[in-house]
């Protein structure tokens, strides 16, 4: 779950709650509390960024780096996205 960013060298917390469904070893009911705990982490306020959209407006992230939660808070309004992955390098564990 800690992965070493290849471009930064520093460790990262690589958790994210569709995904990540258990620890390497661990039954499901072994991870389940652990995992709660690191979702909540990962998702408390103190490291979240909300964007405002406006017209023109333009958003890029670092899926290594950050989790995207989408919200439908554009009621009414037309919005087009585009969705692109960039070819990289493969993300490995942090040295323990």
């Amino acid at each position: 779950m800690v992965i070493k960013h290849p471009l930064s060298g520093r460790p990262a917390l690589y958790v994210n709650r569709d995904f990540t469904t258990n620890f390497t070893g661990w039954t499901d009911a072994e991870s389940e509390p652990l995992l709660h705990f690191l979702w909540a982490h990962a998702s408390d306020p103190v490291f979240t960024c909300r964007f405002t959209w406006r017209e023109g407006s333009m958003a890029i992230w670092d899926n290594r780096a950050v989790q995207h939660r989408a919200l439908n808070d554009y009621q009414g309004q037309r919005r087009l996205m585009h969705r692109i992955t960039l070819e990289g390098e493969t993300i490995g564990a942090a040295a323990p």
